[in-house]
């Protein structure tokens, strides 16, 4: 049985979502590769990703070596938390990770509400 799994975008306190800006930045072909990978996201193929401290690190070996961050906040629901390339892997990291942070702490007090 394969799981397809819902695709949703973080958002940061200004109601924004960074992988949306990220993504907003993008030429057209480098658009085309992101849009594909999260495809195959949708459809369960985690085959390109590494597991970092709680959050997803899709790597596309095409180009600059395009990264897409999310996390699973269920068993089918992924949230993107942002984008980037190797060049600043280590720093998108930290930043997918605050992201995702404040993202379930919103959720959180949502739920409280």
């Amino acid at each position: 049985m394969t799981i397809e799994y819902r695709i949703v975008e973080a958002l940061n306190d200004g109601r924004r979502s960074p992988f949306g800006q990220w993504f907003a930045r993008l030429d057209t072909l480098h658009a085309v590769k992101v849009r594909s990978a999260i495809a195959r996201l949708e459809a369960g193929n985690f085959s390109n990703v590494s597991w970092i401290r709680g959050i997803g690190e899709y790597r596309i070996d095409w180009g600059p070596g395009l990264r897409i961050y999310f996390a699973l906040e269920s068993r089918c629901l992924i949230v993107l938390l942002g984008g980037g390339s190797k060049r600043r892997q280590q720093v998108d990291i930290e930043s997918a990770i605050a992201v995702w942070k404040a993202h379930k702490k919103r959720v959180t007090q949502d739920n409280k509400d």
